[in-house]
């Protein structure tokens, strides 16, 4: 079964052009949701409902994409899929689909034809099933880049990558897309991927990454962009999905604390430049700890974040871990 829960299903959206892509989570009637958002520079949708002060707390479906904010479009798709299934919130006779989502910067903010738009996330609703989805450079795997900490040019491929964990009678799974600007950390505290600079060379955050102006005084961050990407086409988004039964309180928390996966596998994390977002879906089939499903949905993330550039193989001029080179 999807991500290790029943009644979940999984889709993806590959563009044409292998550059961009997008994903969907669609969980079983009645799911719970919540999202939290610890990226300073995120790109979502019905983060306000489904955060912790929001009214709501079902979620039909959430989306995560590539192509920047034009990525966004992909969940209107999803909606719109959604409505036509008779899938939706009740609001004076109709059925409003909530629909939660993210998106990466990757390629496809230069590249129109390769961003997923409505009929993008229509497609990967069409595909969806209680199968894994594909790991590394699928869906909105497609176009993630890691470890650009010395410039995008010297990073490694990024990718979307999976993981269940289990303890307890109790099961969370986790489905991130890492296109981090920080290095891939092991378990064990090893470097899995480092930028291709010498060990011993300046990294961003203790120099300004190539092509980006050092930040004026007082702060106010960079005063441009890189040309190549820098440190500005970051983010790891996700969705955590758990058969516990939890109040949009505990799911929020749970979202919350499943950063702390991002944190043990990406250094640096949480930059000024990311959108790191996470979801949680909550089915509410077991009775389980707040403690217990946030330790695991913590331990799930950071070998999710680990799997997707793991699984990644080379393109568009970068390597890639399953290189095997």
């Amino acid at each position: 079964m999807a991500l290790g829960v029943d009644g979940v299903r999984v889709g993806t959206w590959t563009a044409p052009s292998g550059g961009s892509g997008c994903t969907v989570v669609l969980p079983p009637a009645g799911t719970l949701g919540a999202v939290a958002v610890r990226g300073s520079a995120p790109g979502t949708r019905e983060a306000a409902a489904l955060g912790v002060h929001g009214k709501l707390t079902v979620c039909h479906g959430v989306v995560l994409a590539g192509g920047s904010a034009f990525g966004l479009a992909a969940a209107d798709g999803v909606v719109r899929w959604l409505e036509a299934a008779g899938v939706g919130y009740p609001v004076a006779g109709a059925h409003v689909p909530i629909v939660g989502a993210a998106i990466v910067l990757d390629r496809a903010v230069l590249d129109p034809p390769s961003r997923p738009d409505a009929d993008a996330g229509a497609a990967a609703c069409g595909a969806a099933s209680a199968d894994d989805p594909p790991e590394g450079g699928f869906g909105v795997g497609a176009g993630c880049t890691i470890a650009k900490v010395g410039g995008l040019d010297r990073g490694w491929r990024g990718g979307q990558g999976i993981a269940v964990h289990r303890g307890g009678g109790v099961t969370v799974g986790a489905l991130v897309a890492n296109n981090a600007v920080g290095e891939l950390v092991g378990e064990d505290g090893t470097w899995l991927a480092r930028a291709r600079i010498d060990d011993d060379a300046p990294r961003f955050p203790f120099v300004p990454p190539p092509g980006v102006a050092p930040a004026a005084p007082g702060g106010g961050g960079p005063t441009r962009a890189a040309p190549d990407g820098g440190p500005t086409s970051n983010t790891v988004i996700g969705v955590i999905v758990t058969d516990a039964r939890l109040d949009k309180r505990d799911a929020h928390r749970v979202a919350d604390l499943g950063h702390s996966g991002v944190a043990r596998a990406v250094r640096p994390a949480h930059t000024e430049a990311d959108g790191d977002a996470l979801f949680c879906l909550a089915t509410g089939q077991v009775e389980a700890s707040l403690d217990l499903v946030a330790h695991l949905a913590a331990e799930a993330v950071a070998e999710a974040v680990r799997r997707g550039p793991l699984t990644a193989v080379g393109r568009d001029g970068l390597p890639g871990l399953a290189d095997g080179v």
